[in-house]
């Protein structure tokens, strides 16, 4: 039963840092943002509330990046193209080949599947390389505000509870807590507050690729899912499979159904999330090994000790980046990146047709053609309200037709990359960073590699 119950808790914490840059969240965004703030001089401290970097693409088992780049530029350059590098030369990935204009493959700013384990590694090396102070089991549980700019972390781990100071704080945390919590205004999902479904991204041993490819269906993996569902095998009728995708010889990622209704700020929900995961990969399995060929020798390795989260709060900032934007492929005076992912909004109700055709309709039609992308304006990583501290990742100031493009791994390391500079450089002058130098932004990150066509 749940006590409604309220007491007053208040407790003096020691200061345990006291860093140009507070970072919180050790995803693609804030290992990006950490590594690149750190090259630029500034003392940063990056709090991790898991065991690793990486979120999604490791914890989390997502078992592919999504596109680098738009078929003929490198749009994630600069910290992206540089991990990519490195993953590659640790074995962590490779170049697939043979795709279309869908991005998968066929070029080097395609999509690439995930080694989990190597792009462990690959984070660390590169947030240790670049001098970064971290933790991980290190949970921001509040912030204190005066007046609009953030003062002190705080923060949590099995050695109690302590603060950060910092003179600007980037919020990476996928679901915007940070800023939300600091007083920033956001949106949340649909008009009616629901959120795409998650994943609980799994490992599995024993799939005969080989028998996949050239079964008369290939990786149309859905194609039995209403047979599957009439035949009493799924509970739902989920005919958006995104499916199992090729990481080694006989390995397999699943990107494999969804749990619906979650909501990744609430641990309650999350909690249900999970279970429900587990417990429907049975179906799956018994899906792939009938109905399916290739898969019928199929072992569950594991799953992810994160759940697959594709959106909660969206932080609104001085821009918000929105649909409109994505089919002008808009260019701004502000622009810190571009990127080109299609428009990819998850089904949010099963056994509902109707929804399949909507997603399938927005999926075929909001992508681009090869060359084509959207510029990603500073503004959007600037919340309303709050003087020092920039957000960066899947929860930047976007409608949600943008988040549904922006979220991805790539998106993050264009996002997280441009705060990390714009983070030092508000550190090295008045701390607000809604005034920042935009030029010259955009000169340092022309430096540190990145993709600016449009810049001066």
């Amino acid at each position: 039963m749940q006590n409604n119950a309220m007491i007053n808790f208040q407790r003096e914490v020691p200061i345990r840092h006291e860093v140009d840059i507070f970072v919180a969240g050790g995803g693609p965004a804030g290992c990006a943002a950490a590594v690149m703030a750190a090259r630029q001089g500034a003392s940063v401290f990056l709090a991790e509330g898991h065991s690793c970097f990486g979120g999604m693409g490791t914890a989390g088992m997502v078992p592919v990046f999504m596109q680098f780049g738009d078929g003929i530029n490198f749009l994630s350059a600069g910290f992206g193209e540089e991990l990519l590098d490195k993953m590659i030369n640790a074995g962590g990935t490779y170049a697939p080949t043979g795709a279309d204009n869908t991005g998968f493959g066929g070029d080097r700013t395609g999509c690439y599947p995930i080694h989990a384990e190597v792009l462990k590694r690959v984070y660390d090396e590169m947030v240790q390389d670049a001098g970064v102070e971290f933790s991980f089991h290190t949970n921001l549980i509040g912030v204190e505000v005066e007046n609009g700019t953030v003062k002190t972390a705080i923060l949590w781990g099995k050695s109690g509870i302590f603060g950060v100071k910092a003179k600007v704080f980037i919020d990476c945390t996928g679901d915007g807590d940070l800023s939300t919590w600091a007083g920033a205004p956001f949106e949340k999902g649909d008009a009616e507050g629901g959120m795409m479904p998650g994943t609980l991204c799994s490992l599995w041993t024993d799939v005969d690729f080989d028998a996949v490819s050239n079964s008369e269906i290939g990786y149309a993996q859905n194609i039995f899912i209403e047979k599957a569902y009439q035949d009493g095998v799924m509970t739902y009728c989920d005919k958006h499979l995104p499916g199992m995708f090729y990481i080694a010889p006989g390995i397999g990622g699943g990107n494999i159904g969804h749990t619906f209704g979650v909501d990744n700020t609430d641990e309650r929900s999350v909690t249900k999330a999970l279970l429900w995961g587990r417990k429907m990969l049975l179906e799956y399995e018994r899906y792939y090994k009938e109905y399916l060929t290739g898969y019928e020798k199929m072992r569950l390795v594991s799953t992810g000790s994160l759940l697959g989260i594709r959106e909660t709060r969206r932080i609104m900032g001085d821009y918000m980046l929105c649909l409109d934007d994505f089919k002008g492929r808009s260019s701004f005076e502000d622009e810190i990146g571009r990127y080109c992912y299609p428009v990819d909004i998850h089904v949010s109700r099963p056994n509902d047709e109707g929804e399949y055709q909507r997603f399938a309709k927005e999926f075929a039609e909001m992508r681009y053609k090869k060359g084509e992308s959207y510029g990603i304006p500073y503004r959007t990583l600037t919340p309303r309200g709050l003087n020092n501290v920039l957000v960066a990742g899947r929860s930047i100031s976007t409608d949600r037709f943008l988040q549904g493009s922006i979220r991805v791994m790539p998106g993050c390391y264009i996002t997280g990359q441009a705060a990390g500079i714009a983070a030092t450089m508000a550190a090295n002058t008045d701390h607000n960073v809604h005034t920042v130098n935009v030029p010259e932004l955009q000169q340092k990150l022309l430096k540190a590699g990145a993709m600016l066509p449009n810049s001066k």
